[in-house]
């Protein structure tokens, strides 16, 4: 599922996008269905958390993949490997030096948005420190521990999936975080070590930053790559006790999944 390793590497692969200019722009969104950026350069493509933006002249297109959503890049002309009619964003580049322009498309994008590119610190300015910035260890950390401090009474886990206190972290890392943390997903923030757990958030998302498969265990083969998610019922790797599972959330948050093993993290 996308997290914030998944759009930086996205990112990252888009890279190509810089400098091209757009020839044929079509938002299948009816919210910014008008909006087009013929003729404009796409000067910077980005990350922040779970979201990717693309700067076109003074215009920002925001998205985000939600649960769905993906990129595809292929060679005008080329057959789509998925659906027409899931594609939110077809952006047609100049495609020197080869012959054919090329086309971007995200296909079932949760989110479609375009603003004003001084607008962006205003847009983002709910969202808590991005967790891959390159500020994190100097400005981010010290951000996201007060966010997360500033509701002591709030489960954990839910503080955690929270983007409002740090961007970029999701259900799966969570899980992980929360095992090596050795902390029940539910347990309120106040009876935690937030610093800890920051620096195993931080480390563990670095550490995977550009690799196309998520390890937390330090084994990269299928099936053995994580500690409790996913694993319902199978051995705890470090104890043997079964890992459970359940649910955390409401109100204010969606209900998320949450693993964890009972003897490596007490409730």
């Amino acid at each position: 599922m996308p997290e914030g390793d998944s759009v930086l590497q996205l990112a990252n692969r888009l890279q190509f996008m810089t400098g091209r200019e757009v020839l044929h722009t079509s938002l299948r969104v009816p919210s910014v269905a008008t909006v087009r950026f013929d003729g404009a350069v796409c000067e910077a493509v980005w990350p922040y958390g779970k979201h990717l933006f693309m700067q076109f002249g003074d215009a920002v297109l925001h998205t985000h993949l939600k649960m769905e959503g993906t990129w595809a890049m292929h060679l005008a002309g080329d057959r789509w490997r998925k659906p027409g009619h899931t594609a939110r964003v077809v952006l047609r580049l100049e495609g020197a030096p080869h012959p054919r322009p090329i086309e971007v498309v995200g296909h079932e994008l949760g989110l479609v948005e375009v603003f004003r590119a001084r607008e962006y610190q205003e847009r983002i300015g709910y969202l808590g420190p991005d967790i891959l910035a390159g500020d994190w260890e100097t400005a981010g950390r010290a951000e996201a521990r007060s966010r997360i401090l500033a509701r002591p009474d709030r489960e954990i886990g839910r503080a955690l999936l929270d983007q409002k206190n740090l961007a970029g972290v999701g259900n799966e890392y969570r899980a992980e975080i929360c095992f090596l943390a050795g902390v029940h997903p539910a347990r309120p923030v106040r009876d935690t070590d937030v610093d800890e757990i920051l620096a195993i958030s931080r480390r563990i998302m670095w550490a995977n930053r550009n690799s196309p498969i998520r390890v937390t265990t330090g084994v990269r083969r299928a099936g053995e790559n994580a500690y409790v998610f996913g694993r319902n019922r199978r051995p705890c790797r470090r104890c043997g006790t079964l890992i459970e599972k359940d649910f955390l959330g409401g109100g204010e948050d969606l209900e998320r999944v949450i693993w964890w093993c009972p003897h490596c993290q007490p409730a």
